[in-house]
């Protein structure tokens, strides 16, 4: 879940493509998915339950216009986790990002694990299957990954996969939220 009582500033965070992936399991009783048609509807879901979005008419706004136009490649690289009774539980892609230069960019793209279902290493399976399958898929390095403060928790999570907070965005271009982050990050340290 967000923690939207932190002060809000994005963050970009990059790991390097050819880096070996720390191994993390799914758990007895979930299993690894692809996206199929109509899973749209379990994404907003999954997005909506950790506040991405405000509901999921919204979230499947944003899906229809980011995700649809790209169906094949959904069916390959959006994952979701199920448990035991074929609920989808948690989502991830494995995506990319272009450039206003047209460079293309692997890009770990909304991680989300349902609230009742965090804590339980979901998440660390799926970022190891996430970064695997854009080791198999794509070419260019460094992988971005976007996300921001209110996600302190995925922030520590992602760092232990590798990835560094970054001063540049995709475009390499200094962020403005860059020393805005680091002392909101430094000031969350001293309390926790």
């Amino acid at each position: 879940m967000l923690d939207k009582t932190i002060p809000y500033a994005e963050i970009w965070m990059t790991r390097l493509l050819e880096l070996p992936v720390t191994k993390h399991h799914l758990p007895q009783g979930f299993d690894f998915i692809f996206y199929q048609e109509g899973d749209e509807v379990e994404w907003a879901a999954i997005e909506t339950a950790v506040s991405e979005f405000e509901d999921t008419v919204q979230a499947l706004t944003y899906f229809e216009e980011k995700f649809a136009p790209h169906l094949k490649e959904l069916k390959k690289r959006m994952l979701f986790v199920v448990n035991s009774s074929g609920e989808k539980i948690g989502t991830c892609s494995a995506w990319w990002k272009e450039t206003p230069n047209k460079d293309r960019y692997p890009l770990v793209h909304w991680v989300a694990v349902k609230p009742g279902y965090q804590g339980k290493g979901i998440a660390k399976a799926m970022l190891t299957h996430t970064l695997t399958l854009l080791q198999d898929l794509e070419h260019t390095s460094p992988i971005y990954l976007h996300t921001q403060t209110w996600s302190l928790v995925a922030i520590q999570l992602y760092q232990h996969f590798g990835f560094d907070i970054s001063s540049k965005d995709l475009d390499g271009n200094l962020y403005p939220d860059y020393e805005k982050t680091l002392a909101i990050l430094a000031e969350l340290k001293k309390t926790t």
